[in-house]
């Protein structure tokens, strides 16, 4: 690939899943002929990786790897669509530059989940603002000074409405700083702020010894080794994919005029499906979800969660079959050691979110209530008050000293009282704790 590619993408984050994501598809794109444009990753907060990067002229080894179509893959690439990083809080000046420059047209962000906000104390002339709608902004109205056109700006971040919610921080700056009439006009009628569901799961750098001793022997002297799995998917609001040929490409991007659906179908699924598995795993004995899919009662226990309670209540489409399938695939892989305590991390919140919606319409569509998830339901119960939760104090106090008609009648937990579920928790509660393990499952036919 030619080193005088022209840039066009900026790109606020250099962490490890959008080197796995989006970096990997500008450069999949570049070497298939269907794009040309190289990305100028700047550093949102003062530590990072901009100085790694540059020392290695942006170029890093990313593997990929996982289950795909029932076989193990293993795919490595020397990325090389990142021409530069940029750190605001060491040369501001480069940074304020790159409004001049008429070739960038994508802005690309993944700042965390808190990096989407806005302060409403920062100054224009700080060099740099504090927050990435701040230093966005500062972009932004440089570039309208120069008369130059906008951007399709694509946000990563993990939070709902994420282009919504970058527009809005943005132009409370620019009510802030007083920008005018006619930069709000122009960053309505030139920008695009795109809504976007991204999911990917980054490992990053190799964690275990043996793991990074034997990367580090394939491409030795990397510092910026990145792992992830097989499987992703870019859900985009808009479609500029006649600039951004991503589907030409074959990269698994959707174009939509809403993203809501494919959010529901991820959390309902993918989420819903970790937060009903994992209560009764670890009160099963199990660690990992690895684990959980070798073993058969946890498995026919999903199986049925996923394919005979949440998939008819969302609509059992091709499409959604088959991301379901995929979820088998993902939580097969064996490269990805994913520990079930890491996932019970607020299992009540999560539980409230991803699975409860699911639980009430499947009653209200079959007049009865769902056999495994209100299992998984009597088992999060369990968990709080048997095993080792983590979660607040205050959850994990009122979970432990309640008794099960309290705690699902308590609409401060679940946002509504949910006791039409109490005689079958009540049982499945009794089933798991007096019973042998062995038998908790036998009703999973």
């Amino acid at each position: 690939m030619s080193s005088k590619i022209k840039e066009t993408v900026i790109q606020f984050g250099e962490g490890g899943f959008l080197r796995s994501f989006a970096d990997k598809f500008f450069d999949v794109m570049n070497k298939m002929g269907t794009y040309e444009g190289k990305v100028v990753v700047v550093q949102p907060i003062q530590t990072g990786l901009c100085n790694v990067l540059n020392e290695q002229k942006g170029k890093y080894n990313l593997f990929l790897r996982g289950i795909s179509n029932g076989k193990e893959v293993c795919e490595h690439t020397l990325v090389e669509s990142v021409s530069r990083a940029v750190n605001p809080y060491t040369d501001y000046q480069e940074f304020f530059d790159l409004a001049d420059n008429p070739d960038f047209r994508v802005i690309v962000s993944n700042t965390t989940e808190a990096g989407i906000e806005y302060l409403g104390t920062e100054n224009i002339n700080d060099a740099p603002p504090k927050s990435f709608p701040a230093k966005l902004t500062v972009l932004l109205y440089r570039r309208y000074l120069k008369g130059l056109n906008g951007f399709i700006i694509l946000s990563c971040e993990l939070i709902d409405r994420n282009g919504d919610e970058l527009k809005k921080c943005v132009e409370k700056y620019t009510d802030l700083w007083n920008l005018g009439e006619g930069f709000k006009a122009w960053l309505k009628d030139n920008n695009s702020f795109c809504s976007t569901l991204v999911d990917r799961i980054c490992t990053g750098f190799p964690k275990e010894e043996n793991e990074k001793e034997q990367l580090s022997k394939i491409c030795p002297g990397d510092r910026l080794i990145d792992t992830a799995e097989i499987f992703h998917l870019w859900v985009i609001e808009g479609d500029f994919e006649n600039e951004l040929p991503f589907q030409k490409s074959g990269i698994n991007v959707v174009w939509t005029d809403c993203v809501d659906g494919y959010k529901k179908r991820k959390v309902r699924i993918l989420n819903g499906a970790h937060t009903s598995m994992v209560p009764a795993a670890l009160l099963y004995g199990l660690k990992t979800v690895g684990e959980c899919m070798k073993d058969v009662n946890i498995r026919r226990f999903l199986e049925k969660c996923i394919y005979d309670e949440i998939l008819p209540t969302i609509g059992a489409s091709d499409d959604n079959i088959n991301f379901a399938s995929s979820v088998f695939e993902r939580f097969e892989n064996p490269y990805i050691k994913h520990m079930l305590m890491s996932i019970a991390l607020n299992s009540v919140s999560k539980f409230k979110v991803r699975v409860l919606p699911t639980m009430m319409e499947y009653r209200e569509q079959n007049g009865k209530n769902p056999t495994a998830l209100t299992f998984s339901l009597a088992a999060l119960i369990a968990f709080y008050k048997k095993g080792t939760p983590n979660d607040l104090p205050e959850v994990t106090g009122f979970m432990q000293r309640s008794d099960i008609k309290k705690i699902l009648s308590s609409e401060k937990t679940w946002g509504e009282d949910i006791s039409v579920f109490l005689p079958e928790v009540e049982e499945c509660y009794k089933l798991i704790s007096e019973s042998p393990k062995e038998e908790w499952f036998k009703w999973v036919k």
